[in-house]
């Protein structure tokens, strides 16, 4: 009797559980789609920019701009590393990976000789950061999973000021390139400076361009959105991801849990059976002691 019961109380709190696991992944679901569309906007005003910008650079051109310089015969002495987590778990390995891909990078740039200073967008990151004894530059919680070209202009603007006077060598972010909502891996990008196009790089005819005033203050609008852009589309991204993450990781606890019901029910059903057969013996044998 005691292991019926005991079977029945798994039986409703496993149930419980999948209820709020499927309810969970239908949420995650709903919200994929809409971060899954601010991805898709964003990139290909993205790809113009860097194609105008390709188009225009030069070198003589990129001598005049803090944004395009590259490091110098020493090389990079400090390096400012964005590592864009969530604010909330229940999202299986992702913020896990991304964490192990900014201890890699900054143990890298580290052995490298680099001074590294952590900027940390979301909670899951600060928290682990925070017990591993490493004190962050800046750190955010406020944005979420809905970010805006706004958050990414306060983060970078005062990155690109350091840099322009020289306070930082480069600037990468860690983020989680969305390649689908099963293909989230932990990518590092250097914004910072901005990498000058390859010859050949831009797919196409190169378009004729009427430039007004000119090429040299077209570039001087252009390269701190470009650089904006890049932290947008890695925040779009890393959010998108994260309901991925979410969705397929509420799915499997949800698959799970109907496979321990299954399990629970047989077992309940064999535990019921023999009880009930005992109980049968019983009064059989009963019955015979009365009459015999």
């Amino acid at each position: 009797m005691a292991q019926t019961r005991g079977l029945r109380q798994r039986i409703k709190s496993v149930h419980s559980i999948r209820q709020i696991t499927k309810t969970m992944e239908m949420v995650a679901t709903s919200r994929l789609k809409r971060a899954q569309d601010r991805v898709v906007a964003a990139r290909p005003y993205a790809a113009a920019l860097a194609d105008v910008i390709a188009d225009l650079y030069s070198p003589d051109l990129a001598e005049r701009f803090a944004l395009l310089r590259q490091p110098g015969p020493g090389g990079i002495k400090k390096v400012a590393l964005v590592v864009i987590t969530s604010n909330r778990g229940l999202c299986g390995a992702f913020n896990t990976n991304l964490i192990r891909e900014g201890r890699r990078r900054m143990q890298e740039l580290e052995a490298e000789g680099a001074a590294v200073d952590l900027h940390l967008v979301g909670k899951k990151g600060i928290g682990y950061f925070k017990f591993a004894g490493r004190t962050p530059a800046v750190q955010r919680t406020d944005i979420g999973d809905k970010p805006t070209s706004a958050h990414a202009v306060e983060l970078v603007s005062a990155l690109m000021h350091a840099f322009e006077i020289g306070t930082l060598d480069a600037v990468e972010v860690v983020f989680a390139k969305f390649n689908s909502a099963m293909s989230t891996p932990a990518t590092v990008q250097r914004i910072l400076p901005v990498t000058p196009p390859k010859a050949g790089e831009r797919k196409g005819p190169v378009p004729f361009y009427i430039l007004k005033p000119s090429a040299e203050a077209i570039l001087e609008r252009l390269l701190p959105l470009y650089v904006q852009n890049e932290m947008y589309r890695a925040l779009v991204e890393t959010a998108a991801a994260e309901h991925g993450a979410r969705r397929t990781a509420m799915k499997n606890a949800t698959d799970n849990a109907g496979d321990i019901l299954d399990i629970l029910r047989r077992t309940y059903n064999r535990a019921r059976q023999a009880q009930i057969t005992q109980e049968i013996a019983e009064i059989v044998g009963g019955a015979e002691a009365q009459t015999g």
